[in-house]
C-alpha cells in the first residue's frame, strides 16, 4: 500500500504548536507521510521538493522523510517509520533516566530538532521552544530554561551552541540545572566537553544522523536496540531505528543490507565502546598517505589560543592536497601557523601538520552544527590565509 508525501513546514518559535498535532499522528503510524521543510528559507524548501517528490506515493509504512544536513548534489531524504521514531525516542528516555520536559533549541527541520518534538509527545509534555531563527543567544537560553516545569528537563544542542553557552556564565549555570543536555551534530571536541562537565553540566555526546532515527548512541554506547559493526574500518549502524531507506534512491548502497546502514565513518568498536575516528568521505590524500580531519583536530582543540577548529584538505599541484586549518581563536589570541604546525608534530607525524591557516571569527555552519567544509575551503582558496 502506498499514501502521498506531504510537506509539513516547520515554524520557528511559539506558532510550532501547529505542527505538534501532525507529528502526534505520524508518530501513532495513522497519518499522511510528511516531508518537513523550513518556513524561512525558500530556496532550501524548493531544493528538497525537487527532489523528493511530495504529492507522489511512498510506503504506506513511512511516517516522516527527513534530509540529511548534506548541500551539494541530490538531497538525500531518510524514509522513517513511526516505528523506528518510537523506537528511538523509547531508547533515549531509558538512557537519560526517564520521560521528561524537553527544550527545543535547534532548528525544527533537522533530525536532532524533531526528535525533541517527537520526544516530547512520547512524554506527554509541551515542548519549551526557544526560537534561533535569528542566532542562538545564550541568555535567552537560560531565560527559557528558568521557565521549564517537571521533575526531569532535557535539551539537545550542537557544538558551538554549547561553547556559546560556557562562555556566559548564567547560560551555563542555567544548562547545569537539566538533567541531560544531549550534544550531537558535530564531534564535541574534549576540552569542551571536560570543560563543561567541570562546570556541572550532566552532558550526554550523542552519535546518529537521519537515517539512524538522531542520536543512536550516547557516549559510545548504543542504546536499546542499535546494532554496531566495523567493515573494514568503516562503521554499520542495525538494528529498530535504521531508515527505510532513501526518497527516490532504491538502490542506494547505504541500505544494500536489510536493516543496516553503512555509515561514511570510520571508526573501533571495542567492549562495547563506538569511538569514531572520522569521516572516510573527508579524509584528506596528502603526498600518497592519508589523514583524517578529526585526528588532527582532537590535538588542536586543546591548544591555548584555540576556541574551534576545523581540518580539511585544499588542492595541491604536488601534494594532491594539503592539510589546512580554519580557527577561531580564544579572546586576545593570535595562534599562527608555525605555531600550530610545531603543535602538531608534538603528537603526530608531520604529514598531518597543517600548511595553510585561516583565522576566523566564526565556522559557517551547514545543517544542524556541522562545519561547512566546501565554504571554508573557498575561503582558504580564495586567500583568507595568513601563512603557508
Amino acid at each position: 500500500m502506498s499514501k502521498p508525501l506531504r510537506t509539513l513546514p516547520m515554524p520557528t518559535g511559539s506558532a510550532l504548536g501547529e505542527v505538534m498535532p501532525h507529528l502526534r499522528h505520524a508518530l501513532e503510524g495513522n497519518a499522511a507521510a510528511w516531508l518537513p521543510i523550513p518556513t524561512s528559507d525558500r530556496r532550501e524548501t524548493r531544493r528538497l521538493s525537487d527532489a523528493l517528490s511530495p504529492g507522489e506515493p511512498i510506503d504506506d509504512e513511512v511516517a516522516l522523510v527527513v534530509t540529511t544536513s548534506g548541500t551539494t548534489g541530490m538531497p538525500k531524504g531518510a524514509m522513517l517509520s513511526a516505528a523506528a521514531l518510537r523506537a528511538s525516542g523509547t531508547a533515549t528516555h531509558d538512557r537519560l533516566g526517564g520521560p521528561g520536559n524537553w527544550l527545543l533549541a535547534l532548528p525544527a527541520h533537522h533530525i536532532a530538532g524533531i526528535q525533541v518534538l517527537l520526544r516530547s509527545i512520547l512524554a506527554g509534555t509541551e515542548p519549551t521552544v526557544l526560537d534561533v531563527s535569528g542566532g542562538f543567544l545564550p541568555e535567552a537560553l537560560a531565560g527559557a530554561i528558568a521557565g521549564m516545569r517537571g521533575e526531569r528537563r532535557y535539551t539537545s544542542l550542537v557544538p558551538t551552541q554549547l561553547i556559546k553557552a560556557l562562555d556566559a556564565p548564567v547560560a551555563a549555570a542555567a544548562l547545569a540545572e537539566l538533567d541531560g543536555v544531549l550534544v550531537g551534530g558535530a564531534a564535541t571536541p574534549l576540552p569542551v566537553y571536560e570543560r563543561a562537565r567541570a562546570a556541572g553540566i550532566r552532558v550526554v555526546r550523542t552519535y546518529g544522523m537521519s537515517e539512524t532515527c538522531g542520536g543512536c548512541v550516547y557516549d559510545g554506547v548504543p542504546l536499546d536496540g542499535t546494532k554496531v559493526r566495523i567493515e573494514n574500518g568503516r562503521v554499520l549502524i542495525g538494528g529498530a531505528m535504521i531508515a527505510r531507506g532513501y526518497r527516490n534512491q532504491p538502490d542506494h548502497p547505504a541500505f544494500a543490507e536489510p536493516g543496516w546502514f553503512r555509515t561514511e565513518d570510520a571508526g573501533t568498536f571495542d567492549d562495547g565502546l563506538l569511538t569514531i575516528t572520522g569521516r572516510l568521505d573527508d579524509a584528506i590524500s596528502t603526498g600518497g598517505l592519508l589523514v583524517l580531519p578529526q585526528v588532527v583536530e582532537a590535538v588542536l582543540s586543546s591548544h591555548p589560543a584555540i576556541r574551534e577548529v576545523v581540518v580539511l584538505g585544499v588542492p595541491d599541484e604536488r601534494l594532491g592536497q594539503r592539510v589546512a586549518v580554519a580557527v577561531v581563536p580564544t579572546a586576545g589570541a593570535t595562534p599562527t601557523l608555525a605555531e600550530l604546525r610545531e603543535y602538531v608534530l608534538d603528537e603526530l607525524d608531520a604529514i598531518a601538520a597543517p600548511r595553510e591557516l585561516a583565522v576566523l571569527e566564526e565556522i559557517p555552519l551547514r545543517g544542524p552544527g556541522k562545519p561547512d567544509r566546501a565554504k571554508l575551503r573557498e575561503y582558504l582558496l580564495a586567500g583568507w590565509t595568513n601563512g603557508r
